[in-house]
């Protein structure tokens, strides 16, 4: 018979040199040196505590940071969703663009120059 595996969540953060690591669903601490260590430290302390093999257990990490780069990460998370969509609506345009010329009777060649494409992509371009 197979064991159950039982996730447990690992949430770290940074302590001087070390890494704290609590696991709320044993209701205690433990330590790592890097976040390469934070989830095997974590499944190991639920295995003692619960006294079942470490296979059994499956930690996922979540990382605390301060609140400064939380705060950047979280305006870059905003800017890479605004970066998608602005590059969703730039291909939209560049498709138009290639099919206008196209319809005018433009050669493929012209309508990557002219765009500063490849002929290849131009070719996508008008067929998209």
């Amino acid at each position: 018979m197979v064991a159950e595996v039982k996730k447990i969540t690992a949430e770290a953060s940074r302590d001087g040199k070390f890494w704290l690591v609590y696991v709320p669903e044993v209701g205690h601490y433990t330590q790592a040196r890097n976040l390469g260590e934070v989830e095997t430290m974590a499944a190991s302390l639920a295995a003692t505590v619960w006294n079942v093999p470490i296979e059994t257990v499956e930690a996922v990490m979540s990382v605390k940071l301060p609140e400064q780069a939380e705060k950047a990460m979280a305006d870059a998370r905003t800017m890479f969703r605004q970066s998608d969509e602005l590059k969703h609506s730039a291909s939209i345009k560049s498709r138009e663009a290639a099919s206008m010329l196209r319809a005018q009777g433009w050669g493929l060649k012209d309508i990557g120059e002219a765009l500063g494409v490849s002929t290849q992509r131009a070719h996508q371009l008008v067929t998209a």
